[in-house]
């Protein structure tokens, strides 16, 4: 952690994965970033309290100009503990969001998440979404979750976050990748992920090549073998990892839902398991369909040579 003449503070409760790429991409490309971490473990409690520790560890300093977070972190909470904070230009990160992020029965939906990213984003400058269904489905959400308190309810809450907001895409950073280069000589391969398809890995086990955790290089390869890539979300607010797929060449298929149909065309979209069941079979008779095919997305605008500029405005103090 360093901030002694950093004119930008990127600030970052849950470090890892998306998050932490986030934040280190940004530190390695523009000048005067200060970085402050916790380690990506207990979200909750991050959620709870990284407000606090922040608001102790962070130094004073004449320099600061700029405060980026992720919205994991609770804002109105740090800038209400650190006066010296709340003068600064202050950037939220949606990298999801608590109003729409699915748990099993809405009752176990732990209001005070929510509640915080609402606040949070009432004391930004700047509230940046990594896609466009993730604000509309936040914005829009609004409302209806206030109505869960039981009286003396706040109004037009999302009239006052809106004009604040705008769409960043997540810039991923896309391999160098040669795809004859990498291919080795297997015949197919697949990727399962999801705990329910321990069934379909017993009955399945002799065609599987690769399960569970792979090494970057390795994980490459696989996608480099890979003729098509399948998401079955039930929740996605971007969606790197079939867009790095796509990037590797893979046919992507995808759910009519979430993020998907802002990013991939409606040809790659499919309404019901079944439709799905029938691309696949289809492509599995016809794998040359595939393979022959030029995905119809640029992934090259996702990525972070595209979207630098805006960042660098973004984390300018006079910039919008």
């Amino acid at each position: 952690m360093q901030s002694e003449g950093a004119s930008v503070l990127l600030v970052e409760p849950f470090y890892g994965g998306s998050h932490k790429q986030l934040i280190d991409l940004l530190q390695q490309n523009i000048e005067g970033c200060g970085v402050f971490t916790l380690p990506a473990k207990k979200w909750h409690w991050r959620a709870r309290t990284a407000a606090l520790h922040f608001s102790q560890t962070i130094p004073t300093c004449p320099s600061h100009r700029v405060l980026f977070c992720s919205s994991v972190l609770n804002l109105c909470e740090l800038v209400a503990l650190r006066p010296d904070l709340a003068r600064l230009k202050k950037v939220l990160y949606f990298h999801e969001n608590q109003l729409v992020y699915p748990v099993r029965k809405d009752q176990e939906r732990d209001f005070q998440y929510g509640y915080n990213q609402v606040l949070s984003c009432l004391v930004s400058d700047v509230v940046v979404f990594n896609s466009l269904f993730n604000m509309d489905s936040f914005l829009s959400s609004i409302s209806s979750f206030m109505k869960k308190i039981p009286d003396h309810r706040p109004r037009d809450l999302d009239l006052l976050i809106r004009p604040k907001c705008v769409v960043l895409y997540y810039p991923v950073q896309f391999p160098d990748v040669s795809r004859s280069r990498l291919l080795g000589s297997s015949t197919g391969s697949c990727l399962f992920h999801r705990e329910i398809f321990s069934e379909a890995r017993r009955q399945l086990d002799s065609h599987i090549q690769n399960w569970g955790y792979l090494s970057r290089d390795r994980y490459l390869q696989v996608l480099l073998q890979a003729d098509v890539v399948v998401s079955t979300a039930r929740h996605e607010f971007f969606g790197v990892a079939m867009l790095e797929a796509v990037h590797c060449g893979c046919y992507p298929l995808c759910p009519r839902a979430l993020v998907y149909p802002e990013i991939f065309p409606a040809e790659y979209l499919y309404n019901t398991p079944e439709q799905l069941g029938k691309r696949l079979q289809g492509l599995c008779r016809r794998p040359d369909v595939a393979r022959r095919h030029v995905v119809k997305v640029d992934t090259s605008s996702f990525s972070w040579t595209s979207l630098k500029q805006r960042f660098v405005s973004l984390l300018s103090a006079e910039g919008p």
